[in-house]
């Protein structure tokens, strides 16, 4: 699991870079996004991995990457705005901490499962993961509507997991270039 761990951690810097990034351009404008708005970003990017997976094209340049990265900031902003309500005013920096802080959550946990998964996730196709993350999102639109659980685990846990199916999927990605 050494590889995993560097592997992983290339990934989660290069996103929180682009996010912190794309945070000085547009400020905290997502903020403002009810989760279900968030849930329907995230779809936009998971459909179209899909769509290019069955096609075996794509029209536009935006890469696989992108989508994969946003499908993980998008969660990690829906993440801040369950915890905090887009009314509550906080700051970039609060807003930057409130990131790593779910960050450095969802590593712990891949780690726990990774343990006692053995790294399933290595022997699985890109596409699974895709389908894993559409999965997800169905789930959480079926529970925006409902005011009682009676079994799910709840909304920050799909995130977590489409985070983490995200990463394990851009990892799989780069090992098929190299």
């Amino acid at each position: 699991m050494s590889n995993t761990i560097q592997q992983y951690t290339s990934i989660t810097d290069k996103v929180l870079e682009l996010f912190l990034k794309k945070q000085k351009d547009y400020g905290l404008s997502w903020r403002i996004l009810r989760k279900s708005s968030m849930t329907d970003q995230i779809f936009i990017k998971a459909k179209r991995i899909r769509t290019i997976e069955e096609k075996g094209s794509q029209e536009i340049s935006d890469s696989i990457e992108g989508e994969y990265y946003g499908i993980i900031n998008y969660s990690i902003m829906a993440m801040i705005n369950i915890r905090h309500d887009f009314k509550e005013e906080l700051t970039s920096d609060q807003v930057s901490a409130c990131y790593k802080e779910i960050q450095k959550e969802v590593f712990e946990l891949m780690q726990k499962k990774n343990s006692d998964y053995g790294e399933a996730w290595r022997d699985m196709k890109i596409s699974t993961m895709t389908d894993l993350i559409l999965q997800n999102l169905l789930r959480l639109r079926a529970i925006e509507n409902k005011e009682e659980l009676l079994a799910s685990e709840g909304d920050e846990s799909k995130y977590t997991d489409m985070i983490n199916y995200s990463i394990f999927a851009l990892i799989l990605l780069e090992e098929k270039r190299a």
